[in-house]
């Protein structure tokens, strides 16, 4: 079927280029971006249940407090270890 669609300059650009260093058409890629986003075209790719969060732990388990430092020390130190590097920590021992 043939629509048109209006998508912003820079956003076409970007996926012209990909289509293009991929070696296939636009139309390929609006479609295959499509199909990712949608999903099938029958009733059968609609989720069956509503997800529940959090999707790990109980109700009545312990709870993990991470503060954004926390979290942020655990990401520079998976960089670390990533990139080969040594990681020393820069906040003071708890």
């Amino acid at each position: 079927m043939r629509t048109t669609v209006d998508l912003p300059t820079p956003l076409f650009r970007r996926a012209k280029a990909r289509a293009a260093a991929r070696g296939e058409t636009l139309r390929t890629l609006v479609t295959r971006a499509i199909t990712a986003e949608v999903g099938g075209l029958g009733a059968d790719a609609l989720p069956r249940h509503r997800v529940k969060l959090p999707l790990i732990g109980t109700p009545s388990g312990r709870k993990v407090k991470l503060t954004n430092a926390d979290l942020e020390e655990i990401l520079a130190r998976d960089d670390a270890e990533h990139a080969g590097l040594p990681y020393r920590t820069s906040r003071k021992a708890r």
